[in-house]
C-alpha cells in the first residue's frame, strides 16, 4: 500500500487559484494523469496532469526545464500520444512525476515564486482542450465483482437460485473488445443485433429495444507481467496504474438471446464509454478502506486470493453518481435527473484479487490494459448500477419530470457517471474522476455504415 507523504498533505494548496475550489474534482492532492491537445488544432496528442480547471502539460515542463533527472526521464515518456509508455515504467516513475508535479504546483513553489510567467507557458485551460482515451488499449477484460448486482440480475432470471455457486469463490469475467472503447463526450450508437420476444418462434434482426447503461470502475494496468508468471497477490496493485470511470453499454435483448452458452458477444462489444482522467493509485492512498465484508457463512478466498493487508485496506471509498437526461429535459432546460448512488466499497472482489486471479493462470497483462469491475449496485433500490436492475427488467420504469418513462434508453438520452472520494471529517480534500458521459444515437438501417 501507497504510503502518505508531503503530496497527501491536506493543507497543500496550488497557485493555481481553481484548484483550491472545495466543490473541484481536481485539487492538488489529485493530480489525474489524461492526454490532450488544443482543440481545433493540429497538435498532437500528449500527456497532461488535471489541476483545478486547467491541464498541466508536462511535456512543456520538461522543455521549459522544470524537471531534472530522473523526475525528466518520466516526463519524456509524456511526449507519447497515450500514457503506455510512463504505465509501463512502473508505478515508481508516475509517483516521482506526481511529487515533482505537486512541487511545482503548489503555493510557495520556488520556481512559481521566481517566474509567475511559467503558468501561460505550461497551463492549458480544460475549456480549450480535446481530451482523448488516456491510453492504447490492447485488451480489455470486463467483470462481475458487484455481488448485489449478481443476486439482483440473477433472481430476475433464476428466483430459486439467483447466486450460483462459483460466485463467491472465483472472480467472474470475459473478455471484452477494446476497439470499441470510446472517449467521454463520444456518440452512442444504438446497436443492430438478432432478439426473440418469448419463447416461441424465430428470432428476427433490428435495432436494440433494451439498451442499457452499467455504472462501473475500469482499472488500468501498469507495468506487466512475463507470460506464464502469475502476480502474487500482495505484489499486484504494483501493477495498477490508476483508476477511471467506465460505462459497458449493454443491449439485454440481444444479451438474453445471446448469452448461452458461451456468454456475453454483440450485445456488450458495441460501445464502452471511459474518462479521460485516470486516478492514480497513490492519490488514493488517503481514501482506502476495508476489503467488502463478507458475511458469516461466506467462504473466505482461497490462498492465493486472500492478503491481510488486502482484507484491511484493499478497497477503494469511492461515491458513485449516475444521472440521466433525455432530449425534452435537455430541450426545457431541467437538470438531469439523478438516477443511481452507489460506493465502490459494494464490490465483492478487491482490484489486487481481480487482477491476481486475471494472471493467475500465467496471463501476461500489459501496460494500458483495462478491467472493468462490472456493474456496481449496492442494496438499496437507489444504489442500483444498471437500468435492468432500476427499472427490475422494466416493470418499474422511472418516472422523468417531462412525464416521460423510461424502462430502457432511448434515442437522445443522455448517460453521466461522476466518482469522488471525499473524506471531510478529517480535513481531507474532496479528489475526482471527472466525469463519463455519452448519449444515444439512433441507429443505422440494417446493413447502412456511419460516414
Amino acid at each position: 500500500m501507497t504510503p502518505l507523504d508531503e503530496t497527501h498533505d491536506p493543507t497543500r494548496k496550488s497557485w493555481v487559484e481553481s484548484a483550491n475550489d472545495a466543490a473541484t474534482d481536481f485539487p492538488i492532492q489529485n493530480l489525474p494523469f489524461g492526454v490532450f491537445r488544443r482543440a481545433d488544432s493540429d497538435e498532437s496528442f500528449r500527456v497532461g496532469v488535471a489541476i483545478g480547471d486547467q491541464i498541466v502539460d508536462v511535456v512543456a515542463c520538461s522543455e521549459a526545464g522544470l524537471l531534472s533527472g530522473d523526475d525528466a526521464l518520466a516526463a519524456d515518456r509524456c511526449r507519447h500520444p497515450g500514457l503506455n509508455a510512463l504505465m509501463e515504467a512502473g508505478p515508481e516513475a508516475a509517483r516521482r512525476l506526481r511529487r515533482a508535479l505537486s512541487d511545482l504546483l503548489r503555493v510557495g513553489s520556488s520556481v512559481f515564486e521566481r517566474d509567475p510567467a511559467i503558468a501561460s507557458h505550461i497551463l492549458v485551460p480544460m475549456k480549450d482542450a480535446e481530451l482523448t482515451l488516456p491510453a492504447a488499449i490492447g485488451d480489455y477484460t470486463d467483470f462481475y465483482a458487484s455481488i448485489q448486482h449478481a443476486t439482483n440480475v440473477g433472481s430476475m432470471f433464476r428466483p430459486d437460485n439467483p447466486l450460483l455457486p462459483n460466485y463467491k469463490w472465483v472472480p467472474i469475467g470475459y473478455h471484452g473488445r477494446a476497439s470499441s472503447i470510446v472517449a467521454s463526450g463520444s456518440g452512442i450508437r444504438r446497436p443492430l443485433g438478432q432478439t426473440r420476444d418469448g419463447t416461441d418462434g424465430p428470432p428476427s434482426f433490428g435495432p436494440s429495444r433494451r439498451l442499457d447503461y452499467e455504472l462501473e470502475m475500469g482499472v488500468f494496468i501498469g507495468s506487466g507481467n512475463a507470460l506464464g508468471s502469475p502476480i502474487p497477490i500482495d505484489e499486484a496493485e504494483r501493477h495498477v496504474f490508476g483508476l477511471c470511470l467506465l460505462n459497458d453499454w449493454s443491449a439485454r435483448d440481444i444479451q438474453t438471446w445471446e448469452y448461452q452458452p458461451l456468454g456475453p458477444f454483440l450485445a456488450k462489444n458495441f460501445a464502452t464509454t471511459l474518462s479521460p482522467w485516470v486516478v492514480t493509485v497513490d492519490a488514493l492512498a488517503p481514501y482506502r478502506a476495508p476489503a467488502y465484508r463478507r458475511p458469516t457463512g461466506d467462504p473466505a478466498p482461497l490462498p492465493y486470493l486472500y492478503s491481510h493487508d488486502d482484507t484491511n485496506s484493499g478497497g477503494f471509498d469511492i461515491s458513485l453518481e449516475l444521472d440521466l437526461s433525455s432530449a425534452a429535459m435537455r430541450d426545457g432546460g431541467m437538470k438531469p435527473l439523478r438516477v443511481s448512488t452507489g460506493s465502490f466499497t459494494e464490490i465483492y472482489w478487491t482490484v489486487a484479487q481481480l487482477v491476481t486471479h486475471h494472471a493467475s493462470n500465467g496471463c501476461n497483462l500489459r501496460a494500458g490494459d483495462l478491467l472493468g469491475s462490472g456493474t456496481v449496485s449496492g442494496a438499496a433500490k437507489e444504489s442500483r448500477g444498471s437500468l435492468l436492475e432500476r427499472t427490475w427488467r422494466g416493470t418499474e420504469p422511472l418516472q422523468l419530470p417531462t412525464g416521460e418513462t423510461r424502462a430502457f434508453l432511448e434515442d437522445g438520452d443522455e448517460v453521466t457517471i461522476r466518482g469522488y472520494c471525499a473524506r471531510g471529517e478529517d480535513g481531507r480534500p474532496r479528489i475526482g474522476f471527472g466525469e463519463c458521459r455519452g448519449r444515444v444515437l439512433p441507429a443505422l438501417p440494417a446493413h447502412a455504415s456511419a460516414v
